[in-house]
């Protein structure tokens, strides 16, 4: 038996004893393996630092504290998560900022359709350490603040409406978002490292005014979603309210596709993957027990368009935003060289899926003053 297989029978063996999963035919590959990328080995940095596969290339377009070239919007500091939303031929992504002491918020960016910017804007100001978060089906971003007693906010990316705090969906050190049209539910992560994983059950699908909180619970390797009695966490946290709460370690991006949800935690650099039809959970990535991992410090988490890929952003190891395939190759796709100081956050495509946008947090200066914000162009597999 090869290590390859060694791993992975391994995990199922874990998965089914010491860690209670219950594995599905979809899941019997995971965790990823170090593997080629899909789109070859990476090249020598461009005139970006980034280093990207041949065919593909980068442009800087927002530096923190500098105006954004053909606007008269300053860009935020501290760029992190981030999300994109159809705009008649064009598109806007959104990107919060993860500053503190009420200095945090989203800005947005309008392209056209060739890609110019056409404008930019504050969607959300005002907030505290604004993290990640998540889009949902009815266009609209939902920024997270990752600090204690933090709260939900609906923006809106086209800055037509104001935004709105969604106390019903919890306070507590919000991560990420990632709704579930399906089920009709909004998935959240907490970065804390005995946190949980909740999802928001709305009482009218599209209206985030009211609902049900509830936690991720596990006994005798069963799970079950479990209300919170107090989504307010005070004076009990949200994540010690229920009995048999299941507990990750720090955890991160979030996304949804096609029945499952696929979240990140930071504190031992997993990608988990949540059936939500089976009501199964199993590890999709584990750098522990993968040979050669090239993606550690793992982070925010997006998929492409269409073809099924997973990206996965770091917070420090090498600097990279590394692709997961839906036959479990990990593999770098992108590297940005010289700022070791910094993170990747904010992965996200645009409606077309030809183009990747994101962020250094902190750039070449390592301050939050110093985040520059990127688009990466090139041949995306369809």
């Amino acid at each position: 038996m090869d290590r390859r297989n060694f791993l992975r029978g391994a995990v199922v063996g874990s998965g089914a004893v010491a860690l209670g999963f219950t594995m599905t035919p979809e899941s019997i590959a995971y965790p990823a393996q170090t593997g080629p990328s899909p789109y070859g080995p990476l090249q020598a940095a461009d005139a970006n630092g980034i280093m990207l596969p041949s065919g593909f290339t980068s442009r800087v377009i927002a530096r923190s504290t500098q105006t954004v070239s053909g606007t008269g919007h300053v860009w935020h500091s501290a760029p992190d998560g981030g999300a994109c939303f159809a705009d008649g031929t064009g598109w806007i992504y959104v990107s919060n900022a993860e500053m503190g002491s009420g200095a945090g918020g989203v800005s947005a960016l309008k392209f056209n359709s060739s890609g110019t910017i056409t404008n930019a804007y504050t969607i959300l100001s005002g907030t505290t350490r604004n993290c990640a978060g998540g889009a949902t089906p009815w266009n609209t971003w939902l920024s997270c603040e990752e600090t204690t007693g933090g709260f939900v906010y609906e923006t809106d990316p086209f800055g037509n409406n104001a935004a709105v705090r969604r106390g019903a969906m919890g306070r507590f050190k919000h991560e990420a978002a990632a709704c579930d049209p399906d089920r009709k539910v909004i998935y959240l992560t907490e970065d804390e490292g005995d946190g949980a994983f909740y999802r928001f059950v709305p009482t009218t699908w599209g209206n985030l005014g009211s609902g049900t909180l509830q936690v991720l619970t596990e006994s005798g390797g069963t799970l079950a979603w479990v209300t919170v009695p107090d989504p307010d966490g005070s004076p009990t946290a949200t994540r010690n309210q229920v009995a048999n709460t299941k507990r990750f370690n720090g955890g991160e991006g979030c996304y949804y596709r096609g029945g499952t949800c696929f979240f990140t935690t930071k504190g031992d650099n997993r990608v988990w993957a949540y059936d939500a039809a089976a009501n199964t959970l199993v590890i999709a990535y584990d750098d522990s027990l993968t040979q050669n991992p090239p993606l550690t410090g793992v982070d925010n988490i997006t998929g492409d368009v269409s073809h099924g890929d997973l990206y996965v952003a770091e917070d420090g190891g090498n600097m990279e935003i590394c692709i997961i395939t839906p036959d479990d190759i990990v593999a770098p796709f992108l590297r940005i060289t010289g700022q070791s100081s910094s993170e990747i956050c904010g992965p996200a495509f645009n409606p077309a899926g030809n183009r990747l946008y994101f962020s250094s947090q902190r750039g070449t200066s390592g301050s939050s003053s110093g985040g520059i914000t990127y688009e990466v162009t090139g041949p995306f597999r369809a």
